[in-house]
């Protein structure tokens, strides 16, 4: 019986497939066996390390053109700059590996070495930048490896105008900072280019200076009717300050004295005259400041004063019939102690003065005593302070005192024993180094032990301002208040307001006007005696170097007075020269 036709096709498969791998065998078992040998391509782990190029499965179809060595696709070069053209053809990115962000080296044509010498681009400057400077050449100082960094650390470009900007510029020498030179302690700035340099005694800083000066009065004596004179001034100054890490101690002493060539008449119209005859006056102020530091919040506190002077020309207590103005001194010290608790301070101190006069020498020879004007001051003063933020401090402060005389009862046969004081109120300010000072107002009371002698009482007025108007300019305010002991019979004392007005300008920095305006008001309690006084003067200082100054005054003073004949008018004209050091 035969077979379907598909079937016996079938069968003949499977007995050709069987009878196949048995020839083969047959054909391997005459040949000798051989092991496969060691070649590098076994330890290739490229891509068809172990097929020949031709034979990849994943090679280029025929229809792309390629040569020989791109077979295989390799990964492209990241330094290759894509914008560079060729002329060959393009390629297909069929197989390639992608690429993310710029080449390496990209834009250097802007920046960096550019071998093309292509024109460079300039870069971009924000408003007020300045432009940069062109490389240092040969022989330039090699500039510092570590660049300026701004407050969040990244290297600053230029420096924000506020670290320069009304900013006096220090010089090299004094900056420590000259090319050669060794390394020295950097010196303060000193804001005034002529002024005195001074001398180091071991740690203090010492500087002296002295004015002579010449020239004429029109009424030194300050008489109702003026009578002139040539006057001569000299007046020497010195101030010694420590330079010491902790403690301070200051000491600034200034003094005049003022003669005259021409006398002052014995008499006027028949009887004495109210000035002396000879009306040369001294002058002198100094003070020596100490500070001891205890710790960081507590300091011990000292002052040693001394003023000598006369009574002003005009005064009612010059005696009629002088010779000449005797000198009184005033001379005393404070010591106390500054504590600090965070903002808040407190300072106390006790104080103890004396005033001494010296004898009176009348014209016909005789001698009267001042006695009866000497007096012992015992008093205390409080001052409560608080910080409320940098530059403003309002504060508070209490003083209170008692005089005592050296003769129960003066000239006149009233006590002159009292007791008193003040309270005033203010702040202390600092406002961008353009505006400081100190301002105050109170009220000061004084009783004395004669009934007879009423009480004196009144407003005051405290305070010292400093206005930068610019950097040529400056203008200074100046006030005060005091209560002055007086020999008039029935008055109590002498309550005295004082207000000053200064503006400096520089026309070049060796070449200084000054112009001063004072105002001021005596009010004798008890005598119903009000003198008011107006100086309106003008300075030019012509700076030849740090030593040597020439200078020149001109004032006229003004006391009105609502007694009669008590009013005056003078003119003063100077010219000197200072020198200091």
């Amino acid at each position: 019986m035969g077979l379907p036709p598909g079937r016996g096709r079938s069968k003949c498969a499977y007995a050709f497939r069987a009878v196949l791998p048995c020839l083969l065998l047959t054909a391997l078992e005459s040949a000798p066996a051989a092991a496969q040998s060691l070649t590098p391509d076994l330890f290739n782990p490229t891509r068809g390390g172990f097929a020949a190029p031709d034979t990849l499965p994943t090679r280029r179809t025929a229809g792309v053109r390629q040569a020989p060595s791109d077979a295989i696709p390799q990964a492209p070069d990241p330094n290759d700059d894509p914008r560079k053209k060729s002329d060959a053809p393009a390629t297909t990115r069929v197989g390639q590996m992608p690429t993310y962000g710029l080449p390496a080296a990209n834009g250097a044509s802007s920046s960096g070495y550019d071998s093309l010498n292509r024109k460079r681009q300039q870069p971009k400057l924000y408003p007020g930048q300045p432009k940069p400077k062109r490389a240092a050449g040969p022989g330039s100082p090699v500039p510092s490896a570590t660049p300026a960094l701004s407050p969040l650390g990244a290297p600053r470009i230029a420096p924000p105008p506020s670290e320069t900007a009304h900013k006096t510029p220090v010089p090299p020498a004094m900056a420590g900072n000259v090319p050669g030179q060794p390394l020295r302690r950097r010196l303060k700035a000193d804001d005034d280019a002529f002024g005195a340099v001074g001398d180091y005694a071991g740690s203090f800083l010492i500087k002296g200076g002295l004015e002579l000066s010449t020239g004429y009065d029109s009424n030194p004596a300050r008489l109702q009717k003026p009578v002139g004179s040539p006057v001569y001034v000299v007046a020497p100054d010195l101030l010694v300050m420590s330079d010491w890490e902790r403690h301070a101690l200051v000491a600034d002493l200034r003094g005049s004295f003022s003669g005259y060539t021409n006398n002052m008449p014995a008499t006027i119209d028949g009887l004495a005259s109210p000035s002396p005859v000879e009306i040369n006056r001294p002058d002198f102020t100094g003070h020596v400041d100490g500070r001891f530091d205890v710790d960081r919040d507590l300091k011990l506190t000292s002052q040693l004063r001394l003023r000598l002077a006369t009574d002003n020309p005009g005064s009612p207590n010059v005696q009629a019939g002088l010779q000449k103005y005797p000198v009184y001194a005033t001379y005393g010290g404070t010591f106390g102690v500054d504590q600090t608790f965070n903002r808040f301070q407190v300072a106390a101190g006790a104080t103890v003065d004396r005033t001494a006069y010296t004898d009176s020498k009348l014209t016909d020879g005789s001698i009267f005593s001042n006695d009866d004007r000497d007096f012992n001051q015992y008093g205390g003063v409080g001052r409560f302070s608080y910080e409320l933020k940098p530059g403003l401090k309002p504060f508070v402060e209490i003083q209170g005192d008692n005089r005592v005389h050296d003769q129960a009862a003066d000239r006149n046969g009233y006590l002159r024993d009292s007791n008193g004081g003040y309270a005033k109120v203010g702040s202390s300010f600092e406002f961008s180094r353009i505006l400081t000072g100190e301002v105050s107002v109170g009220y000061s009371a004084r009783n004395y032990v004669d009934p007879r002698l009423s009480q004196l009482a009144g407003f005051l007025t405290s305070g010292s301002l400093i206005w930068n108007a610019s950097g040529l300019t400056t203008v200074k305010f100046n006030t005060d208040t005091q209560i002055a002991e007086t020999t008039i019979p029935g008055s109590s004392g002498v309550l005295v307001h004082t207000y000053a007005a200064e503006v400096d300008h520089d026309f070049r920095r060796w070449l200084t006007a000054i112009g001063k305006f004072t105002y001021g008001t005596y009010d004798y309690q008890g005598q119903n005696r009000n003198d008011k006084t107006y100086s309106l003067e003008g300075n030019l200082i012509y700076k030849l170097n740090r030593n040597v100054w020439i200078k020149g005054t001109l004032r006229h003073d003004i006391l009105d007075s609502n007694q009669p004949g008590s009013s005056s008018q003078g003119t003063v004209a100077m010219v000197g020269v200072r020198l200091q050091n």
